[in-house]
């Protein structure tokens, strides 16, 4: 099992704590792609729905888009 696409625990997760990733994208001003290759990078990791879709934790998402806007 690996831990980066799943999560034994991940029915305890708040659903407000998890973004789509056109909500990631939206915030980062990107198409929802990139964020799928980023997550693939190993640049986010992210859990899937029991339907396979992608998942990604709110906090992580936000500490990033503050590491980004410190780059420019």
């Amino acid at each position: 099992m690996n831990a980066t696409t799943e999560n034994p625990s991940a029915g305890d997760e708040d659903a407000t704590g998890l973004l789509t990733p056109a909500e990631v994208a939206k915030m980062f001003h990107v198409d929802p792609k990139t964020v799928t290759r980023w997550a693939q990078a190993g640049k986010l990791t992210y859990m899937r729905t029991l339907g396979g879709h992608r998942r990604y934790r709110r906090d992580e998402v936000v500490e990033l888009l503050r590491d980004s806007s410190k780059d420019v």
